[in-house]
């Protein structure tokens, strides 16, 4: 449905929490930094090889931590804990609503952080065998041509000088498409949030929907009966009787009464259901905005990557033009070494004949 970036780094799980850090002057004290619960999400970047934990407020990020095998997260009470980020040289803490929220996300942490620590082996194996292998190429290494011509100079200046306009200009781009990649990120995150909760309303509808039914047929049993009772006291109060007939009439008003609260309970009830009905409109509503949102990005990114590969091809395509004017001036060098060699031996016959 996605592209790539989607496939590069993407939410593997997500919760509901406060967020709060510590405060950098006391090291003691919990400062929020989220007004209300938001959603805090482990990201997984496949090319990288690497996890985050982010969480967004708005348009700003509250949360952008990379997990390392050396973070810890404690579990200080029945509803909260926290971690450390030396990075960012801060103490992050969550608060969930219940218990379970946070031993599942204490269990995932742990989950994490055991990826991280193999990831973190593997490169690390990796990178001694091509250390290995660069100890074991042979090195050759080449001083760089002096010259003393004016024209072949200027041309590897200007060579020089297109690779780091070539260079700048891709660095600027790789940067646009981090940020791109960052918006990105931020409106998966909602996109995942929007399609649990969206998952949640649905279920919760399903569920009353097969109620619905049952509850209007007994609906319709309550006001059957109501009018029944209401006959039966209007028949007790034509007639006038006394005695036992009052003692009936203030069961069958007693009756009545209960029956109509029970049905204005009823009322209520569905007037709740239709309520969450238009907040599942709603939430299908932000769910679709949020993926053309997304889809918008995605088109950002690929014309972005587009204009990279472009910048990239030029940049090799002046390295071999760089190449071939460096031959060209070691063909030059190589002449001139000849020409002062014959001048050389031009100049000793001169001064042999000069001494005859």
């Amino acid at each position: 449905m996605y592209p790539h970036h989607r496939e590069r780094e993407q939410p593997i799980f997500s919760a509901r929490a406060h967020v709060f850090q510590i405060d950098p002057a006391t090291k003691r004290n919990w400062i929020p930094a989220s007004k209300h619960a938001v959603t805090v999400s482990f990201f997984y970047d496949a090319n990288r090889n690497v996890y985050r934990i982010i969480s967004v407020g708005g348009t700003k990020a509250i949360i952008n931590c990379t997990v390392t095998p050396s973070m810890t997260f404690t579990k200080t009470s029945q509803k909260f804990g926290q971690w450390a980020d030396s990075r960012a040289n801060t103490v992050y803490g969550l608060g969930f609503a219940t218990e379970q929220q946070l031993h599942q996300f204490s269990e995932k942490f742990k989950e994490v952080k055991d990826a991280a620590r193999l990831a973190r082996e593997k490169s690390q194996d990796k990178e001694l065998a091509n250390t290995a292998l660069t100890i074991a190429a042979p090195q050759f290494s080449q001083s760089p041509p002096v010259m003393c011509v004016n024209g072949p100079e200027d041309k590897l200046f200007r060579s020089q000088s297109a690779d780091i306009t070539l260079s700048s200009e891709k660095e600027r781009i790789k940067k646009m498409l981090s940020e791109g990649s960052i918006c990105e990120m931020n409106l998966e995150a909602e996109l995942f949030t929007l399609q649990d909760s969206n998952s949640k309303l649905v279920a919760a509808l399903h569920e009353a929907n097969a109620n619905v039914e049952q509850w209007k047929k007994q609906l319709a049993a309550y006001q059957e009966e109501t009018e029944r009772l209401r006959e039966q006291v209007a028949d007790l109060e034509a007639h006038g009787g006394q005695g036992p007939s009052d003692l009936l009439k203030d069961e069958l008003t007693q009756s009545l009464e209960e029956l109509e609260a029970l049905l204005k309970a009823k009322d209520e009830e569905i007037h709740i259901l239709q309520s969450k009905k238009a907040e599942y409109h709603e939430m299908e509503h932000d769910r679709d905005e949020a993926i053309h949102r997304l889809r918008e990005m995605e088109m950002r990114n690929s014309e972005l990557e587009r204009r990279i590969q472009n910048t990239e091809q030029n940049l090799s395509n002046s390295l071999e033009e760089r190449d071939r004017m460096d031959s060209e001036i070691q063909r030059a060098i190589e002449i001139l070494d000849i020409k002062i060699f014959d001048l050389n031996d031009l100049r000793q016959s001169l001064f042999k004949l000069i001494d005859k």
